[in-house]
């Protein structure tokens, strides 16, 4: 029996088992343990995202709305173009000038400080895995402690980056 070429099979991805999409909703649940505006959720949320054993676990647990979003809208599409790190990376800077806009729209005035934080944000991610971080020996404490040096680390980079670029355009 002939087939059009339409109906050919064009790689063997289409062989391989298609991954089920949770809903935004499965997500969140299984980011947070509660149901998206239940009780209990944002502090989940912040127990479980600051006690990560590492910068990448950080980041799933951390706001899973954007989390859910960015991961499918943003990051899945770069990921089938681009390396892994490179569409991590992106996927911040993407995010960073997110909230860059709408902190200038908010303020009237341009605000470049959460593209350069999420930068280094993300490179803290890539860097967190290739140097397979794994803090889960520690307790709580340090692993937050932990966490929240690397995002005010980050932060600081991201200061002294919008301080110097806005030295250089005045």
């Amino acid at each position: 029996m002939a087939t059009r070429s339409s109906e050919t099979v064009s790689s063997e991805s289409e062989f391989q088992p298609r991954r089920r999409v949770l809903t935004m909703g499965k997500y969140i649940l299984r980011r947070n343990g509660v149901p998206a505006g239940a009780r209990g959720g944002l502090r989940n949320m912040l127990e479980r995202s600051l006690g990560a054993r590492s910068f990448a676990v950080f980041w799933q647990y951390w706001n899973p709305v954007f989390g859910y979003t960015l991961g499918r809208y943003v990051f899945s599409p770069l990921k089938r173009a681009f390396p892994p790190a490179i569409a991590l990376v992106v996927t911040f800077v993407v995010c960073g000038a997110v909230h860059d806009l709408v902190t200038t729209l908010v303020r009237g005035s341009l605000a470049f400080l959460f593209t350069p934080w999420f930068f280094f944000l993300g490179i803290g991610v890539v860097a967190g895995r290739l140097a397979r971080m794994d803090l889960g020996r520690f307790p709580w404490r340090v692993r937050a402690t932990a966490n929240l040096a690397y995002v005010t680390s980050c932060l600081g980079l991201a200061l002294l980056v919008r301080s110097s670029w806005r030295a250089w355009v005045s």
